[in-house]
């Protein structure tokens, strides 16, 4: 009886024993292959820390002797080292700071071939400091766009001790205040570690950054979230890093009065009566937001048969409390009043937000 109870014990530990070797086994397996339906074997590739998976960015940056350089949202750059950037595609599409096409710059080049494509820049410097960016173009027929799921960007900094922050063409920038969305004082540096502050001009003093009312953004600048008239003034920024400090351009905050929307046009004849012979001055009057460009159309009585004379201008005003609106205008002057000229005269003032349409009529004394 003891015999067969010990046989019986040994038969169970190695039952166990085969059990658990297969069970190992099998979680050795699991994460190397998986078998689909059809029975082929595929490779699963391990998920990155990140969260993305292998090949998540087709943005590179080619480096010496063939190595390339995958891009994150930001990377520093030595300026006068030339640039190349490749993006994965048969088709491809890219963007890159603004002024490089405003200028038509000839250091950059972008070429397409089979399998990717190539952004060069030369020579580049801290103007160039700014967000680069590749998507692929899916194209059905003649119909093409952009694949927003493979669109990469890299904020690139070249890094310049002389130049901590982005060169401006502009000397003295204006920057427009609006009650109903966040203002930008655009100072951006070059070096993303430089202690930046912003200061008033008169009188003189250093606006706190809070992160509720204001914050920093090296790749934009002051964020100011609710702009207020008392936020008016001339301001700059400081940049600061192991060596001397430097200033940035000077920007005047003005605060807008007008809201966004089609033109407000008012239309005024002078005089609105007149004789044969006359001289008469019609003008079409804009009050708008300072930044919003305005064009006009004219028609009038003897609109292809008359000449006329037309002279379009704009200001901006202050308008009580420190608001600060654009007043644009179009003169339309017709000399020596024949009976052609007689009738209604109207004006058409568009701007990015709409357009608007006023008339007038002028009558024989």
């Amino acid at each position: 009886m003891n015999l067969w109870a010990v046989l019986c014990l040994t038969l169970l530990v190695v039952e166990l024993q085969n059990g658990s070797c297969q069970q190992v086994k099998r979680r050795k397996d699991i994460g190397e292959n998986r078998i689909r339906p059809g029975g082929k074997r595929v490779k699963v590739w391990p998920t990155l820390k990140d969260g993305r998976g292998r090949g998540h960015s087709l943005l590179t940056q080619v480096l010496d002797k063939g190595r390339f350089l995958r891009l994150g949202q930001s990377t520093i750059l030595t300026p006068g080292t030339n640039m190349e950037l490749r993006c994965k595609g048969s088709k491809i599409g890219w963007s890159y700071p603004t002024y490089l096409d405003t200028f038509n710059n000839s250091r950059l080049s972008i070429k397409q071939s089979d399998k990717y494509s190539q952004l060069i820049l030369t020579s580049p410097s801290a103007a160039d400091t700014g967000a680069y960016s590749c998507w692929v173009i899916v194209c059905d027929g003649t119909e093409c766009e952009k694949d927003h799921d493979r669109a990469y960007v890299s904020y690139i900094y070249f890094k310049d001790k002389d130049n901590l922050f982005v060169p401006s063409t502009m000397h003295f920038e204006i920057v427009y205040l609006r009650p109903d969305q966040p203002a930008v004082v655009p100072c951006r540096v070059t070096e993303p570690q430089a202690k930046t502050s912003l200061h008033r001009e008169v009188p003189p003093v250093e606006i706190t950054a809070n992160m509720t009312q204001m914050a920093y953004d090296p790749t934009k600048g002051f964020i100011l979230q609710n702009p207020r008239p008392e936020h008016q003034g001339v301001f700059y920024c400081k940049a600061e890093t192991m060596d001397t400090p430097q200033i940035s351009t000077k920007y005047q905050l003005l605060y807008v009065e007008v809201p966004s929307g089609p033109p407000f046009v008012s239309l005024e004849a002078s005089p609105d009566s007149v004789r044969g012979g006359d001289n008469v001055n019609v003008t079409c009057t804009v009050l708008g937001e300072p930044d919003v460009d305005v064009s006009f159309t004219w028609t009038y009585p003897g609109q292809g048969s008359r000449p006329v004379h037309i002279q379009t201008s704009w200001r901006l005003v202050n308008r009580g409390m420190g608001y600060t609106t654009r007043v644009t205008q179009s003169i339309l002057t017709v000399e020596d009043m024949e009976t052609i000229d007689f009738g209604e005269y109207m004006c058409k003032a568009k701007s990015q937000h709409g357009e608007t349409i006023v008339a007038t009529t002028i009558i024989s004394k």
